[in-house]
Formats: C-alpha cells, sequence, structure tokens
C-alpha cells in the first residue's frame, strides 16, 4: 500500500492520529480527560447549544456513548446542560470556562508535540506538508459533507 492510494492516504492519516494522541499523553501526563471527552468539548466549542443527538451525528458516535460522555463531563464540570428554549424536554450543551481550558491545553500540547516533530524532519518535507494542509483541511471538509449525505446505492451494471 503507497501513499498515493486512497488507502495508504488513509492509513497515514490513521498512524498521524494515533501518533499525536500517544505523543499528547506522554507529553501531558497530568491530562485525565480521554480523547473521546476532549473531542466531544472541543465539538461543541465549535457548536455550542448542539443537542446530544447533533454531537452523536457530529462525531460519529452511539446516542448512548455521547449521553455517558456527557454525563461525566458535566459531573467534572466541564459542560452545561440546559433546556432548549423551543422544547423544554430537549437538552443543549455548552462547554464552561474550564472546558474551553481543557480544550485549549489539549490543542496546545498536540501543536507543541507536532512542532517538535516537524523540526526534526528535513526542510523539503516541512514544506511539502505545509502546503499539504490546505488540501487536507479541504479532504475533512469534503469528508464530512459526504458523511452527511446518505450515500446513493450504485447503479446496476448496465451491459
Amino acid at each position: 500500500m503507497t501513499p498515493e492510494t486512497p488507502q495508504g492516504l488513509a492509513e497515514a492519516i490513521a498512524r498521524l492520529r494515533r501518533a499525536l494522541r500517544r505523543g499528547a499523553r506522554v507529553a501531558d501526563p497530568g491530562n485525565t480527560l480521554a480523547v473521546a471527552q476532549l473531542e466531544l468539548l472541543a465539538a461543541l466549542a465549535e457548536h455550542p447549544g448542539a443537542r446530544p443527538g447533533q454531537v452523536a451525528r457530529l462525531l460519529n458516535m452511539r446516542p448512548n456513548t455521547v449521553t455517558t460522555i456527557v454525563n461525566a463531563l458535566d459531573a467534572g464540570g466541564m459542560l452545561r446542560r440546559a433546556a432548549a428554549e423551543d422544547d423544554r424536554r430537549a437538552v443543549e450543551l455548552t462547554v464552561t470556562e474550564a472546558g474551553h481550558q481543557a480544550v485549549l491545553a489539549w490543542q496546545a500540547t498536540n501543536a507543541a508535540v507536532l512542532n517538535l516533530a516537524l523540526s526534526s524532519l528535513p526542510a523539503l518535507q516541512r514544506r511539502a506538508l505545509a502546503a499539504a494542509a490546505p488540501a487536507l483541511h479541504d479532504l475533512a471538509r469534503e469528508i464530512d459533507r459526504l458523511a452527511d449525505t446518505p450515500l446513493m446505492p450504485p447503479e446496476p451494471d448496465q451491459r
């Protein structure tokens, strides 16, 4: 599998994600939040007032998993639940100041780990990675768009 293929690119991205997670854990052993908790907080920071079902769809998690994470983060003072104004039975979630600080610290740790790793690469590779960043952002946006669009069944072979 070469990096030029979609499978190779997917594996490279997955490997990078695992390495960043591991590097951040080593760099900040005092961080007691799980990656899933941090990702949920980061998603809520981007989408304040989201409802648990929306967060589940956004992060592609099961609703009961989101509920478990929300309960833990609420107990830890990282997020707040409030009744939705348009439907008092629904709950909207917002990140507290402590939750924002946790997300910022996690992002800073990831950036520091990435910066240190990048500094050990040759300049040519650093430039290539910097040049690829806009395309990676576009790729992520397109994958999000596809995830929000039901897949069309393949057309039957018309021979």
